[in-house]
């Protein structure tokens, strides 16, 4: 009887090594995910020359082989670098380290402990009276706790919406508690009003540079977004009117306070004549109130100048905290109410009860006001560290705002500028991640609020200041 194997064996002669890659990174294990931690060598090796601009990185596979673990960690490794535009890939050609050359970091840099400056989040001015305050809001708001795990009316309990309603005066808007909604956050605002107005396939406009939740969700809903340019008073109306007779839109979005990325905010005036527009050719207007309760002065809301065509959303992560997770809506009238509430119910069912509870006790006893006016000073007082340390003209911003548009001098880039503050610890945002029409411009998103102290802002604004104006003489164009 003769023993059959299922694939042939050699039991003698060399075996075939494994291939060994060109590169392979150091990882500090234990220090987070291995993607990540893949990703960080990646830039640290941009930064010390091992890796070297236009070289190629292994096959993901030989990688993975390499060091012992799964494909997809490394497939998602190198998605990572190149969110963070260290590196670029290519279907049939495959994965290469952006640029000409590696940036070199000064010593001094380097060793400067890490500052996330990418994420935009107001600062954190909580003094112990202030911190104990929140406490005791907890603590009152626990004594209904029953109450609090309980299915609530979708859209928001009536006590809920009238609170909604008493903070959207804030903003000079007087809206019944009917054509109000209270929502898990902005981005579950958006979702309720795109999914409601913009069916499959159709067109939404917007800031040529928007936010990246809009993007985000048109690629979710399957919308086209289509860009329109802006002056320095906000969206051109004349190319809002061609596109409304070119693509007969079905929304307007826009965020026309401290705009996310640039800090623009739109005149009262061109408020005026977009809402002529839009009346004009029925369009709907998408108002992304976020940073609006931010400056201590700034022009009306579009609701308040068109009420009947705006769907306004004032979310609570901004002006109060991020972690809250609560907007409000206002509807054009009770009918378009009753349709959100029915999107929010499909897709995101109700705003926690714990939250709104808490949200409308601040909302009514003044402690969001506290929180805010503290969120205001705070970044005031970061603005004016960035006046003191960044170069006069280099970037756009407003008081109260806690983000910096930085426009890049020649010969940076805004990938190989994100690249090298990132092997310094520094995490910014590349124009990439808000450009519509896939042209973006030479700039930076910088946040200087967060968790970071304004001593840590401050040794990331120096580190800043000093790329902008040394920067390495011959640092090409990454397209």
């Amino acid at each position: 009887m003769h023993t059959r194997f299922p694939l042939p064996v050699r039991l003698n002669g060399p075996t075939v090594p494994k291939p060994v890659p060109a590169w392979s990174p150091k990882l500090k294990k234990g220090q987070g995910p291995v993607y990540k931690l893949i990703a960080d060598a990646i830039g640290a090796d941009i930064a010390t020359g091992r890796l070297v601009a236009e070289q190629r990185l292994p096959p993901q596979r030989h990688l993975a082989a390499a060091l012992g673990i799964d494909f997809t960690t490394v497939a998602r490794a190198y998605t990572e670098a190149q969110k963070r535009g260290l590196v670029d890939s290519t279907v049939g050609r495959g994965t290469f380290v952006c640029g000409k050359r590696a940036l070199a970091i000064p010593r001094a840099v380097a060793a400067r402990p890490n500052v996330d400056l990418s994420m935009n989040m107001p600062p954190e001015p909580y003094t112990p009276e202030l911190l104990e305050r929140l406490r005791s809001s907890m603590s009152a708001i626990g004594a209904d706790m029953p109450g609090m795990l309980r299915y609530q009316d979708f859209g928001g309990s009536a006590l809920d919406r009238e609170a909604g309603a008493l903070w959207l005066r804030r903003r000079g808007l007087s809206i019944e508690p009917e054509r109000l909604l209270v929502v898990p956050g902005a981005q579950a605002a958006l979702l309720a009003i795109l999914s409601t107005l913009a069916p499959p396939a159709s067109v939404v406009c917007c800031e040529a540079l928007t936010y990246p939740g809009l993007r985000a969700l048109a690629g979710l809903l399957n919308l086209r977004l289509v860009p329109l340019p802006m002056d320095s008073e906000g969206i051109d109306a004349l190319a809002f009117a061609a596109a409304c007779a070119q693509y007969a839109p079905q929304a307007l979005y826009c965020n026309p306070t401290l705009l996310n990325p640039t800090t623009l905010t739109m005149s009262a005036q061109r408020r005026q004549a977009l809402v002529q527009v839009a009346r004009h050719y029925g369009v709907p207007i998408i108002e992304d109130d976020a940073y609006g309760y931010l400056p201590r002065s700034s022009p009306p809301p579009i609701a308040s100048i068109g009420p009947d065509i705006t769907y306004y959303v004032a979310g609570l992560a901004k002006c109060v905290g991020a972690g809250l997770r609560l907007a409000y809506i206002a509807a054009p009238d009770t009918l378009s109410s009753a349709r959100l509430a029915a999107a929010v119910r499909a897709t995101t069912v109700m705003a926690t009860p714990l939250t709104a509870a808490l949200a409308t006790r601040w909302v009514r006893d003044g402690t969001a006001d506290l929180v805010l006016n503290a969120i205001r000073k705070e970044s005031m007082a970061r603005q004016r560290l960035a006046a003191r340390i960044l170069p006069p003209d280099s970037y756009a911003s407003q008081p109260e705002a806690f983000h910096l548009w930085i426009k890049l001098p020649e010969p940076w880039d805004r990938l190989a500028l994100t690249a090298h503050l990132r092997a310094t610890g520094i995490g910014v945002v590349p124009s990439d991640a808000f450009a519509v029409d896939g042209l973006p411009p030479q700039a930076i998103r910088v946040c200087i609020g967060g968790i970071a102290s304004q001593e840590d802002i401050r040794q990331a604004l120096q580190c800043i200041a000093s790329a902008l104006k040394h920067p390495p003489p011959d640092t090409p164009a990454v397209l």
